[in-house]
């Protein structure tokens, strides 16, 4: 999951609202089939739209896989769909599932996400993602069938640590010292074993740019690490006070902006992916700056 080359940090977020899709999406499904296949298809569309818009401004693409699975066996093939589109634009695929189970779960969404399953009739690929998110609240034990599958798929893991949620602090703040710092500490020496030459591991981190006053604490914890910043536009974050995430590198941060980019036609006017691009190339140009790329 190497990103030090690319000349982006942004990545596009999509966690498409049937209801709530690009018109030309909707049309462009029309007469395919049954009411959950021309859901789903339509889904497809709209994202594919979306990294056609917005590709050329972007590193990769965050696919919230809770949008995509309420859709059924339909929602995953527009999964996919979508995936291969954003590796045709040579995107990455980080698959936001935020998965965390015991061991032996875990080694199943290890094989499901970044890998194959070994069948009677030959083995069965997965998503192969290049990043997924990840629950560590389950302990180390259960992290290590995801840290060791993402390693032999040359992928990466972000261990959510502080997150967007207005209600993150509630949990994840409490304590003498607070669990976002123990998670912290826990992500660090997950990810000692997997640095690469730039300095970053690929052990990452979810750390929300919501709540930019932690990050200059988590970066010290985390010196190794990259950080999926998510939260920047609808949420309320603000890219200028992000600076701490790429002080190790100007790769060591990735902005996620999923609304303030799909759906920045309802502000902007006019289409809507002729919005996406524009305010994906700013949001671009804007991080790239601070991250003195």
């Amino acid at each position: 999951m190497l990103v030090e080359e690319r000349r982006s940090r942004i990545v596009l977020g999509l966690d498409p609202d049937p209801a709530a899709l690009w018109p030309a999406a909707v049309a462009a499904a029309e007469g395919l089939g049954d009411r959950a296949v021309l859901t789903a298809g339509a889904v497809a569309r709209h994202c594919m739209l979306a990294i056609d818009a917005a590709a050329s401004a972007c590193v990769a693409v965050k696919l919230q896989l809770a949008c995509f699975e309420r859709l059924g066996e339909q929602g995953w093939r527009a999964l996919r769909h979508a995936a291969e589109h954003a590796r045709e634009h040579g995107l990455l695929v980080i698959a936001d599932g935020k998965r965390g189970d015991v061991p032996v779960t875990a080694t199943a969404y290890a094989q499901a996400l970044f890998g194959e399953t070994p069948g009677p009739f030959g083995s069965v690929p997965g998503l192969g993602a290049d990043a997924a998110t990840a629950n560590p609240l389950l302990g180390r034990d259960a992290l290590a069938p995801l840290v060791e599958g993402a390693a032999q798929a040359g992928a990466g893991l972000f261990v959510l640590v502080s997150t967007s949620n207005p209600g993150a602090a509630e949990i994840q703040d409490q304590g003498p010292q607070p669990l976002h710092e123990r998670l912290a500490g826990l992500v660090d020496e997950l990810g000692a074993e997997h640095v690469g030459e730039a300095g970053l591991s690929s052990v990452g981190a979810v750390t929300g740019a919501t709540r930019p006053g932690l990050l200059a604490r988590l970066r010290e914890l985390m010196p190794h690490a990259v950080f999926l910043l998510p939260g920047v536009g609808a949420q309320g974050g603000r890219l200028e006070e992000l600076g701490p995430a790429f002080a190790p590198h100007p790769a060591a941060g990735l902005v996620t902006a999923s609304r303030s980019i799909v759906n920045a036609h309802e502000e902007r006017g006019g289409d809507p992916a002729r919005a996406a691009t524009s305010a994906a190339e700013e949001l671009r140009l804007a991080a790239w700056g601070l991250a003195g790329g």
